[in-house]
């Protein structure tokens, strides 16, 4: 089994910042890539940033220059460090994770997380 557990959202003022964490744990043998993805409502989902194993990342456009992504390979970690929130970035924000779960099996599989809710208001 493979759970993926969101933690760090909630209401900010526009300006403000939050910090997502998703730890994953269960059966796994490694992870190739995790990444957030969030969703407003009314609209489908989309990439908000994703990170490989090796620390490359790639973000959507309008994220660039206030989040970073970053993880934690020995704790099977992700973050999303928001800065300069923006009421556009209201949304469900979902943890990623592609993962290989175990040395014998092949493939990797995409899991989900449950899902943090991240809302920018004043």
């Amino acid at each position: 089994q493979v759970q993926l557990v969101e933690s760090g959202g909630g209401l900010v003022q526009p300006g403000g910042s939050l910090r997502l964490s998703c730890a994953a744990s269960g059966s796994i043998f490694s992870i190739n890539a995790m990444g957030w993805y969030r969703q407003a409502p009314g609209k489908q989902r989309e990439l908000v940033a994703t990170i490989t194993s090796g620390s490359s990342t790639n973000y959507a456009d309008s994220v660039k220059g206030r989040f970073t992504i970053s993880r934690d390979n020995a704790k099977n970690t992700v973050y999303l460090q928001m800065n300069s929130l923006k009421p556009e970035d209201t949304a469900v924000y979902y943890c990623n994770a592609k993962i290989v779960r175990s040395r014998w099996n092949a493939g990797v599989a995409d899991y989900w997380g449950q899902g943090t809710q991240v809302t920018v208001s004043s």
